[in-house]
């Protein structure tokens, strides 16, 4: 690759490439590639489609540069196979003969049950929390997109609000007799039923993501009356509503004193994952020399799995909350200044 194009790759990110890619295909191949793809993001791609309609032609070969990078990182057959085998059956048995074959061989998803809330308008969803007991709504609060899952809260009261979100964090799994009430809810939008055994859903990692998205005050307020309520699981929730993102909001002293305590090539990786503000903000802690040094083992690296991104970031802020329990180091909190 030259070296203008290696510029403009620099500046894709992975919504503006893969909407270059979608502008290229055909509209019924677009189309279908679409359909596999969560709401959210529908609206980042559409929007980075309008974005992309007039990229450059280095643009272009950058993007399909970085596509080739990530599909030889894949697994060959594994991505979208469940959609694939509906095609090439419905194509040739019929809609009808298809899905009656595909109910007995295929291996069940539990999530697929929900498939309907993922849809649905917040304010309709924030009604059905409003109207069902609160066991239930955690249950669908959990099961919702956490963008959808904050805007869904918004217009609940106080104590609503602060018990959906404490039994959201204690769910651990669902019971049959629990997702068979929430499929009678959901039967008026999808028009059946389906068995549901146990699913994992819920869980403090899931009702912090949801705190995450919601206003800064409203995040507070809720998460103040969740430590009223349980101490233990409030301070736990505020523990895994820091994510690797957040290290732009501590002070340089005490980003100094992480990096000098994180490993080189685990900073190398997760960085791989970082806004360039977030990047320029750690490596401008370090000294030149160590820097540069996790520059270079960066674009040595070239194309990494997400998977191996993220866990490197979870190294990382591990280090970082063994810092703050030690009293080394002071981190902003969501409820308060600092924790």
């Amino acid at each position: 690759m030259d070296d203008a194009v290696t510029a403009e790759l620099l500046k894709i990110d992975s919504n503006y490439a893969a909407a270059i890619l979608l502008l290229l295909l055909n509209d019924n191949d677009a189309a279908a590639i679409m359909r596999s793809f969560e709401p959210g993001d529908i609206h980042l791609l559409g929007r980075s489609m309008f974005e992309a309609a007039n990229a450059s032609e280095t643009q272009i070969e950058a993007a399909l540069e970085q596509f080739i990078g990530a599909a030889k990182a894949m697994p060959a057959l594994a991505p979208n196979a469940q959609p694939h085998i509906r095609t090439v059956l419905t194509t040739a048995l019929g809609s009808e003969k298809a899905d009656n074959i595909l109910e007995t061989v295929k291996p069940r998803s539990d999530a697929c049950s929900f498939e309907t809330l993922k849809w649905m308008e917040p304010k309709l969803v924030g009604q059905i929390l409003e109207q069902e007991h609160p066991q239930v709504g955690a249950v669908i609060l959990s099961a919702l997109d956490p963008q959808v899952a904050a805007a869904a809260l918004e217009d609940l009261s106080e104590d609503l609000q602060t018990d959906l979100v404490l039994r959201s964090a204690r769910l651990g799994s669902v019971s049959s007799d629990i997702a068979a009430d929430i499929e009678e809810i959901l039967v008026q939008y999808r028009g059946k039923t389906a068995a549901t055994p146990k699913m994992a859903l819920g869980g403090k990692a899931d009702a912090a993501r949801i705190m995450n998205r919601l206003k800064k005050e409203d995040g507070a307020r809720i998460l103040k009356g969740v430590k009223r309520r349980d101490k233990a699981m409030g301070q736990q929730i505020e523990d895994e509503m820091f994510i690797f993102e957040n290290l732009m909001e501590i002070d340089d002293k005490s980003l100094g004193i992480i990096m000098r305590s994180v490993d080189s090539a685990a900073l190398s990786l997760a960085l791989k994952g970082a806004s360039d503000a977030l990047a320029d903000r750690i490596l401008g802690c370090m000294s030149s020399r160590a820097a540069q040094t996790i520059r270079d083992e960066m674009e040595e690296r070239g194309m990494v799995k997400r998977a191996e991104v993220e866990e490197a970031q979870r190294a990382v802020i591990a280090i970082v909350r063994q810092l703050a329990d030690e009293g080394t180091i002071m981190l902003g909190g969501a409820g308060e200044d600092y924790v």
